[in-house]
């Protein structure tokens, strides 16, 4: 079964490992028939995909389960979300499809404020960065520093002002991203807008991912990874 998951509020500093931990705990309580590892140690059988940074917010996390049985969707949604804490909110499981999930997180669609920044500014910054060729970054990895153009993955990239009236100087980036090797991550786009514009929140950015899914090619949205191989192509995740 796939489960699509959303991070919210203060649970967006969860971790990978304590969501894992919280989302382990929670099949346990919904008594959810999990198929487990074969060897000496089993486990359940769970597939992560595409995981959001730590911080980030995300209405769009994926997951993959084994199940020794046929359930009903919408009661493994109903059981699994009452016993994740509030925040950590189950939005949808479907059954499987045939073929890997990963295969089908092809981009993301993220939502970057900028409290501080007028959106003036903010489509200076735009309009120079998708004026480059390269934006060549650095971001230390396990391995050391890795350098990386963060130009080449993105698909789209636009600033708006905040429809709400209380942040009079608030701009928001909505990017579509496709995913490589490295990931190119908001926080990536972010450091190049400060190298080719000088544009640097004076606090840090709020920073949310709308979708991710197939990209579709003609208009660079980010389509439905739970539907149907046939029909998504067609049905796109509001990005």
């Amino acid at each position: 079964m796939r489960i699509r998951y959303a991070k919210r509020g203060r649970l967006r500093f969860t971790s990978h490992r304590d969501f894992s931990r919280a989302f382990e705990r929670a099949l346990v309580r919904a008594r959810i028939p999990m198929a487990y590892s074969s060897g000496f140690n089993p486990h359940p059988r769970i597939s992560y995909a595409g995981a959001s940074p730590t911080g980030a917010a995300s209405e769009a996390e994926y997951l993959e389960i084994s199940v020794t049985q046929v359930l009903d969707p919408t009661k493994v949604t109903q059981a699994l979300d009452r016993g994740l804490p509030p925040g950590l909110d189950i939005v949808r499981v479907e059954v499987a499809e045939p073929g890997a999930l990963a295969d089908r997180l092809q981009a993301s669609c993220w939502e970057i404020e900028l409290p501080g920044v007028s959106p003036q500014e903010a489509q200076h910054a735009v309009a120079g960065f998708l004026g480059e060729a390269e934006v060549l970054v650095e971001r230390m990895t396990k391995s050391g520093i890795r350098r990386f153009d963060a130009r080449r993955p993105v698909i789209r990239l636009a600033a708006t002002a905040a429809e709400s009236g209380d942040q009079p100087r608030c701009a928001i980036l909505r990017l579509v991203v496709r995913h490589e090797t490295p990931a190119v991550r908001p926080d990536d786009v972010l450091t190049a807008l400060r190298t080719v514009a000088s544009l640097t929140p004076p606090v840090p950015p709020k920073v949310t991912r709308l979708a991710q899914g197939p990209l579709e090619q003609e208009n660079g949205a980010v389509a439905d990874p739970l539907a149907p191989a046939r029909a998504c192509d067609g049905d796109a995740a509001g990005a």
